[in-house]
């Protein structure tokens, strides 16, 4: 069994055959999946989808692109849109320095008010980072000096420091295809140190399909691929890794029901 900790359901690319997509996920294997939020204000699409699948389960949160055209958006009401059962995590929120599509002091406040809402909840927060590793770290750390809270650097592809200060501050790391790229021997090497009890794997679907789909769209039933490269990064079976990954989500991911209820 694998999880799929990353995708985005709710995307144009899946719109047409998204019954088929999530059943090709659970007969790969994959047998949970959370749709991650970007926009607060289409949050009931993406509850939609999260209701209508027995295994899907979902986000709420603005992504750091779209930080201004929802600059109002407050931590109190994340918190009360997170009550719904299928909610189980906060984000995806953070910075993002390689587009800036949004004022950099408008995403870092969005970053704080969605850490607001992941320590009120327990909910752990989905942190997208891109090109900004210092300021990441920073707001990571002085945050968790006002008080402790769950968190994921998801699809991480940022360079050692931020991930040992992620795993220093008791925050999850999350691989995605990238890792499967012939040139990202530097990523795993960086994975190959983080400890095993703190790492995810994930698609980021429809974005960034591992080998051997590169350059296709992604889809979560091509997680497998991640996570064998994942497996022969540590030296251990595939099955260990599926254990060892699903283990981690179930202790990150308090709110969802067991696992193997879903089982496939």
């Amino acid at each position: 069994m694998l999880v799929d900790s990353h995708c985005h359901l709710d995307f144009p690319d899946f719109a047409e055959e998204r019954d088929e997509i999530v059943s090709r996920a659970r007969a790969s294997g994959v047998t949970r999946l959370v749709t991650i939020s970007t926009r607060v204000r289409r949050f009931a699409d993406i509850l939609a989808i999260a209701e209508r699948y027995d295994n899907v389960y979902c986000s709420v949160g603005t992504h750091p692109h779209n930080a201004a055209e929802e600059a109002g958006i407050e931590a109190e009401e994340l918190i009360a849109l997170s009550q719904h059962p299928k909610v189980v995590a906060i984000g995806e929120a953070g910075l993002d320095y390689h587009y800036d599509k949004a004022p950099r002091e408008l995403q870092a406040k969005g970053f704080r008010t969605h850490i607001a809402a992941a320590r009120a909840t327990g909910l752990p927060l989905v942190i997208h980072a891109r090109d900004a590793d210092d300021d990441v770290a920073a707001i990571l750390e002085e945050e968790t000096g006002r008080g402790p809270f769950p968190f994921i650097l998801h699809c991480f592809s940022a360079g050692r420091h931020l991930a040992e200060k992620g795993v220093e501050l008791g925050g999850y790391v999350s691989f995605s295809g990238i890792l499967t790229f012939k040139k990202s021997d530097e990523l795993r090497a960086i994975a190959r140190d983080v400890p095993m009890n703190r790492l995810l794997v994930e698609t980021d679907a429809p974005y960034l399909a591992p080998t051997p789909h590169r350059g296709r769209r992604n889809e979560p039933s091509y997680v497998v691929h991640t996570a064998k490269v994942l497996a022969d990064t540590l030296g251990i079976s595939e099955a260990e890794m599926a254990r060892q990954t699903t283990g981690n989500v179930e202790r990150l991911f308090t709110k969802m029901p067991p696992i193997e209820e879903h089982a496939a």
